[in-house]
Formats: C-alpha cells, sequence, structure tokens
C-alpha cells in the first residue's frame, strides 16, 4: 500500500497548483482520502476530506471556496485543485486514506512541498 503526493511548486499569491495523490497496491475508491499540511514550525492541520461513500467532501474553513478536492478513480487518483494561493497556504502537504473522513487516517503519502511566495 502506498500513496504518493505530487504536483507541489513554487507559486505566486493569488495563483494555482493542482496537487494529486496517486495510490499503488489498493483502489483509492474503497476509502476516505484526506488532504494535510504541515507549515515550518506549526503543527499538521487536516485540508480536506473526500469520504468514500458518498462522495461528500470536507474543508477547513481557512480553504472554503478556495481548494476543491475531487476523485477520477479510473487514474485511481486523488486531486487537490488551490487556487488564489496565499503565503498562508506554504507548507508539505500530505495525502492520507482511512475509512471516513471523521476516523483517524491509517496510511500516509511522504508530502509534496508548496510555497507561495511573490
Amino acid at each position: 500500500v502506498q500513496l504518493q503526493a505530487s504536483g507541489g511548486g513554487l507559486v505566486q499569491p493569488g495563483g494555482s497548483l493542482r496537487l494529486s495523490c496517486a495510490a499503488s497496491g489498493f483502489t483509492l475508491d474503497y476509502y476516505a482520502i484526506g488532504w494535510f499540511r504541515q507549515a515550518p514550525g506549526k503543527e499538521r492541520e487536516g485540508v480536506s476530506c473526500i469520504s468514500s461513500s458518498d462522495g461528500s467532501t470536507y474543508y477547513a474553513d481557512s480553504v472554503k471556496g478556495r481548494f476543491t478536492i475531487s476523485r477520477d478513480n479510473a487514474k485511481n487518483t486523488v486531486y487537490l485543485q488551490m487556487n488564489s494561493l496565499k503565503p498562508e497556504d506554504t507548507a508539505v502537504y500530505y495525502c492520507a486514506s482511512g475509512s471516513s473522513c471523521t476516523d483517524g487516517m491509517d496510511y500516509w503519502g511522504k508530502g509534496t512541498l508548496v510555497t507561495v511566495s511573490s
């Protein structure tokens, strides 16, 4: 079982990035997939989650209206579209899988760094 986050990089404030979370060894659509981030010197925080049962989505207040989580089951990949990026969005972003968005995550992928700076 392996998850790999990718798509990070350097972007200017107001810009966009799309992160991908690809799975190998299991089928993503059977699991809830969450995106988390950890900024330097700060605790890890939940950013967004998409459920396996009905595709319900959840967002942290800080990213609502700017970030969108989605699945492509054919590609076994979950995406996080990030628009209107702010410097405070700078962090290492991780994806993780679990039984539901309200329970703890079981498997974590390696992170991808997002830097928002002019």
